[in-house]
C-alpha cells in the first residue's frame, strides 16, 4: 500500500465526527484482539496436534537451551 493511499485513508477518518473516530479506532482494536486470538488458538492446535506425532521436543528450559544450541553449532 501506498503512503498517498495511507493519507487519504487518514483524511477521511480525520473527516469523521469525533465520536465516529472513537467509535472506529474501539472497532478496529477489538478486531485486532480477536485476529490475535485466533492465531494464537491456531498456533495452539498445531503444536497439540505436532505433540500428539512425537514431533515436539520435550525438556527443561536449559535442556531445550542445549538442544537448539547444538543445531547451531553444526
Amino acid at each position: 500500500m501506498s503512503v498517498a493511499y495511507f493519507q487519504e485513508l487518514i483524511e477521511s477518518i480525520e473527516n469523521l465526527p469525533l465520536e465516529d473516530q472513537d467509535y472506529l479506532f474501539e472497532l478496529i482494536h477489538k478486531r485486532r484482539i480477536e485476529k490475535r486470538r485466533l492465531e494464537i488458538a491456531n498456533n495452539a492446535e498445531q503444536i497439540i496436534a505436532d505433540f500428539h506425532r512425537g514431533e515436539v521436543k520435550k525438556g527443561t528450559a536449559e535442556e531445550i537451551k542445549a538442544y537448539l544450541l547444538e543445531d547451531e553449532e553444526e
